[in-house]
């Protein structure tokens, strides 16, 4: 099999980036605007709380359920194919999002969005990991991810110049103003050239090979410490700032949005290191150490702290868990061209998915203990968890991509 290869900043990896530039507009969004946009509902102080984890959790959901969809139609059908169904998707649903008038309406358009969603950052890796040489994945890939994730950025700064209804038309409409760059972008030569009679994206081979299952379960375990920063510590920082007697009001925007200006340095730099290092592996245990460290400052915040030291300790979470990237990249290296992009695809929207249950493990745990212990106690074993994972996993480095799974 050839592979027909290209140069890193290409038109499939710059097209690719601008992709998840757009998708994670998107899916930041109900993050940046939770509480301006169901205040504009009618809810109390306590029910944005409440009903933003249960929309939240929604949208992890359909992100879920998306990865499956788009994962194996991108190994049945073609990567391009999931670029332009799961833009067409998510796009329709942010602009249904603007018209919006009650909880369960907009629970049901980001449960939408959130599937569509699901198919870009996978699709996107894939392609891009297949094109380039093994040499330039790690680059190409944290070069898509540095880009992509300035989209949280940009959701920020609109949402302080436009209304939230408005926020979720401009992410309808950039999504369908990608579509007339994918037109441009070619197939993978290592798909195309896949024989007819392989099976693809046969979702249930993760589980009917105890190796297979094991590498696709470390290879999601991995990235559970970046939505247990961003979809917790992030997310809350309003209200962990009240638990650390800050005073001043936190913007949990305004948080996240200082976190993805540093996530995207951190993706760039992430892959340096491992092209310097060469592995996978050992720029993971360099940002893992970093995670720990900034978590441990997270929670060493008092009354004394101010709402500017938040968002520089966002800022530091974010640079922290810029591994994005990587671990995406690792999770496509594990697997064989038919089942790689259901594994991209499926492994980042797993761990978006697993949100949920870090938050029943945190909402459960102030049951015996208080809101800060309960963050601590979850973060100590979702880096305990990833840690192991890290250690069984597979170094990818080096390995080439032209082969299948039987």
């Amino acid at each position: 099999m050839n592979k027909k290869s290209i140069a890193i900043f290409s038109l499939p990896v710059i097209v690719a980036a601008l992709g998840y530039f757009v998708d994670i507009y998107d899916l930041l969004l109900f993050n940046i605007v939770r509480i301006p946009s169901l205040r504009s509902l009618g809810l109390s102080a306590t029910d944005i709380d409440k009903k933003g984890e249960l929309i939240i959790g929604i949208q992890m959901m359909g992100l879920l359920l998306g990865g499956i969809i788009w994962g194996i139609a991108g190994d049945k059908k073609g990567r391009l194919s999931v670029l332009f169904g799961s833009i067409i998707l998510y796009s329709i649903a942010n602009i249904a999002n603007g018209f919006i008038q009650t909880v369960p309406q907009y629970a049901v358009a980001r449960f939408i969005a959130g599937i569509g969603l699901a198919g870009e950052l996978g699709a996107g890796i894939t392609l891009v990991s297949e094109l380039l040489k093994k040499e330039q994945r790690g680059i190409g890939t944290s070069v898509v991810a540095g880009i992509g994730l300035l989209g949280a950025v940009v959701a920020y700064f609109i949402s302080r110049e436009f209304d939230w209804r408005v926020c979720y038309f401009i992410g309808g409409g950039l999504g369908i103003m990608l579509l007339f760059l994918r037109v441009s972008v070619f197939e993978s030569g290592i798909y195309k050239s896949l024989e007819k009679s392989v099976s693809r994206g046969n979702f249930l081979m993760f589980f009917t090979n105890a190796k297979r299952f094991k590498k696709y379960l470390f290879s999601i375990l991995v990235g559970l410490p970046t939505w247990f920063v961003i979809g917790i510590l992030i997310a809350f920082s309003n209200k962990f700032a009240k638990q650390f007697g800050i005073t001043e009001e936190v913007n949990p925007g305004k948080a996240t949005m200082y976190a993805y200006i540093a996530i995207s340095i951190g993706d760039v730099l992430a892959g340096l290191i491992s092209q310097v290092l060469k592995s996978r592996k050992k720029a993971l245990y360099i940002f893992y150490a970093m995670t720990i460290i900034m978590i441990a400052f997270y929670f060493m915040q008092s009354n004394k702290s101010s709402a500017a030291s938040m968002y520089w300790i966002a800022a530091g979470l974010g640079f922290a868990t810029g591994f994005w990237a990587i671990f995406v990249t690792m999770g496509a290296e594990q697997f064989g061209t038919n089942l790689r992009a259901t594994a991209a695809t499926t492994i980042p929207n797993m761990v978006r998915g697993s949100l949920p249950l870090m938050l029943l493990l945190f909402n459960g745990l102030q049951v015996s203990f208080t809101y800060l212990e309960s963050g601590m106690i979850t973060g100590a074993i979702v880096m305990i968890i990833s840690i192991v994972a890290v250690i069984f996993t597979e170094e990818t480095f080096h390995k080439e991509l032209d082969y299948v799974e039987m």
